[in-house]
């Protein structure tokens, strides 16, 4: 997983509060067998909107999303943190986040920061009076900067550490992989009769490239607020 520390891109103003898993990623786009590729799904519905946020061209290359209280919210599908890194953003700031969510965002390299909403919505006038304006995440010293404004944020230190390691699940069971192989031979030696365990692979370290479905076979999306 690729490391975080330092983050700087454009800041995308959301200003809506309770954004459930399904306005992030609507459910039908849950049947994809791919872990990648799923940044025409993040906000679907709403993007029908030509007025919302993300249409406009200024926020398109968003990577910092701004957003209200209590992100993340609904449903457990890790698919909502994954339609997020694939459109691009690496950081999203919020008062609140649901606890599985705020979990999922740890595993694939995405920072929930959290904030008072009083910086939210400082933030929110920040970047609405410069559409586009550029803001730096420092995940070492806990800040977001925008502008001539600094402001701290809140993350757990077992989160912090992941990100700027770019552990995920599987880089932190690799941490013990010595231990995991003299216990596997030991358990060879001593019943022989149970199944043996295949070494651990280990891949080639290549970014992993998101791909677009053509449009014509994108799915429906259903009308907004449809649950699984």
């Amino acid at each position: 997983m690729e490391k975080l520390t330092v983050v700087t891109g454009t800041g995308v103003p959301l200003r809506r509060s309770n954004v459930d898993t399904d306005q992030i990623i609507p459910a039908v786009f849950l049947k994809r067998v791919k872990k990648t590729g799923f940044e025409d799904a993040l906000f679907y519905a709403w993007r029908r909107d030509p007025n919302f946020v993300l249409n406009r061209p200024e926020y398109k290359q968003g990577k910092i999303l701004v957003a209200g209280p209590d992100f993340g919210i609904g449903s457990s599908r890790e698919h909502a943190v994954w339609a997020l890194r694939d459109y691009g953003f690496r950081v999203v700031i919020s008062a609140r986040f649901a606890d599985i969510f705020y979990g999922n965002t740890a595993k694939n390299g995405v920072l929930a920061a959290i904030m008072p909403q009083e910086s939210i919505e400082l933030l929110w006038k920040l970047l609405e009076e410069e559409p586009g304006r550029d803001m730096t995440v420092d995940l070492g010293a806990r800040t977001v900067t925008c502008g001539d404004v600094t402001l701290p944020f809140e993350v757990g230190d077992y989160v912090r550490w992941r990100l700027m390691n770019g552990y995920d699940d599987i880089d932190l069971t690799l941490q013990h992989e010595d231990d995991i192989a003299a216990y596997e031979k030991m358990r060879a030696e001593k019943f022989p009769f149970k199944p043996k365990t295949l070494p651990a692979k280990h891949w080639p370290d290549v970014p992993i490239q998101s791909a677009r479905e053509p449009e014509e076979t994108k799915p429906w999306a259903g009308p907004i607020g449809s649950r699984e």
